[in-house]
């Protein structure tokens, strides 16, 4: 019996300490914020659920991101059924723009030393500031929100709008003194630990943090999420867009070749998805096609390679408007628009040569190839009539200024309207 009932007591402070030590999960956040990133973080939200873990924690270092995702992502962090922590980490990092909604929805929002908060300012395509009405409209709605965030998590309403509107940035002191922050963490455990025992609203209930004997679980992106983080890059999908582009090109260029034709293609269907992921600008992804267009053309018509530098001037044009973005890294760089420029232009280039050259070789090609060949009389030839001449596996009309016999041996000297003018070959004549 005493053997049973230590058992039993064994058993109830094995169950109890299972349920001190909590599972948190961490996931870094870094870079620009757009879907790819809402995807990792549902992912992620969604095993935590699943595996009981008691709260996830958001390492953030952003500048910024689209203001589509951001709301995704913020509106999925309101709403999650587990606490969400977002800590702008590590020192030097930033939570800009995006970063400010995104910080200001968590849970518990915590910033590390050495870091800053703020310049939430919509912005224009050419970086600026947009003072149209359409700009005042973005701006408004986006205050708005950040108002609305800031009211819900019991934080400082009047600085959120002023980082919206103001574009105004503190550093982590300045946010914790005015209620935009809870905490300020040396590091993750300095965080859990500061954690433990807060009191957090999740949906409608009060939720007490217990991070007494806390295991980290650090989640990176699983295959699916890198590659649509790959992808979401702008100069990944413009190399891609190119790429399918050319593998087009020539497989129009010299039909059956196959493996040109299919990498376009799938190169191409990639990119369309990746563009799906950015503010794309319709545009200049019409300059783009319209290039692709002429250098096609060029295969059919002679231009001397004109063109192709038509070609090359809208693929330029097209590939600078191609992304709406006043981001930095929402942008094509300019050094692969360059790098692409050039190698279409040494193309061209090519082109234009190799047409010039063709001018000055001799025909030497289809009907004109016969020319000099050898064959054999299939009927009499003669001045004054027409006869049939064997060239090559091929019979032709064939006419001659001297007498020749069936079955003599003769070589072609001209072709005219798919006749040919034949003279005895006196070297192989019997």
């Amino acid at each position: 019996m005493r053997g049973f009932n230590f058992f039993l007591v064994n058993a109830f402070l094995f169950f109890l300490s299972q349920e001190l030590i909590s599972d948190i999960m961490v996931i870094n956040m870094e870079g620009g914020i757009g879907p790819s990133k809402t995807y990792y973080l549902k992912n992620s939200l969604q095993e935590c659920k699943e595996n009981k873990y008691k709260a996830l924690i958001i390492k953030l270092n952003t500048p910024g991101g689209l203001l589509d995702a951001t709301r995704e992502m913020t509106g999925i962090i309101m709403s999650s059924a587990v606490p969400v922590i977002v800590y702008v980490s590590p020192i030097g990092a930033r939570a800009g723009s995006a970063g400010v909604f995104i910080t200001m929805s968590g849970h518990v929002a915590a910033m590390a030393p050495g870091t800053n908060i703020g310049a939430a300012h919509p912005v224009g395509l050419g970086g600026d500031a947009d003072s149209s009405v359409m700009g005042q409209k973005v701006e408004n709605d986006a205050a708005a929100y950040a108002r609305s965030i800031a009211d819900k998590r019991g934080r400082n309403l009047v600085w959120a709008e002023s980082a919206v509107r103001q574009s105004v940035s503190v550093t982590e002191n300045e946010a914790l003194n005015e209620n935009i922050i809870d905490i300020i963490a040396n590091n993750i455990n300095d965080l859990v630990n500061q954690c433990n025992g807060k009191v957090v609203i999740v949906g409608d209930k009060e939720i007490k943090l217990d991070f007494r004997q806390e295991i980290l679980i650090i989640r990176e992106m699983n295959w699916k999420e890198r590659f649509l983080d790959v992808i979401s890059n702008p100069n990944i999908a413009y190399i891609l867009i190119m790429i399918g582009l050319y593998g087009l090109f020539f497989e129009l260029k010299s039909p059956g070749s196959i493996f040109p034709g299919a990498i376009g293609i799938t190169s191409l269907l990639i990119a369309a998805y990746s563009l799906q992921m950015m503010p794309v600008n319709y545009i200049g992804l019409s300059f783009i096609i319209l290039g692709f267009l002429l250098f096609v053309l060029e295969i059919f018509v002679v231009s001397y390679g004109f063109l192709s530098i038509g070609g090359v001037v809208s693929l330029i044009l097209g590939s600078i408007m191609l992304i709406d973005s006043p981001l930095d890294f929402m942008r094509v760089s300019m050094e692969l628009i360059i790098t692409f420029s050039v190698l279409s232009l040494a193309f061209a280039g090519l082109i234009i040569y190799l047409g010039i050259k063709a001018q000055k070789v001799n025909k030497s090609t289809g009907q004109y190839k016969i020319i000099g060949l050898e064959g054999i009389a299939k009927t009499d030839l003669g001045a004054n009539y027409l006869g049939k001449v064997l060239v090559n596996g091929e019979l032709w009309q064939a006419s001659t200024d001297e007498e020749i016999k069936k079955g003599e041996q003769i070589i072609v000297e001209q072709i005219n309207s798919m006749v040919l003018k034949v003279r005895k070959n006196i070297k192989l004549s019997i």
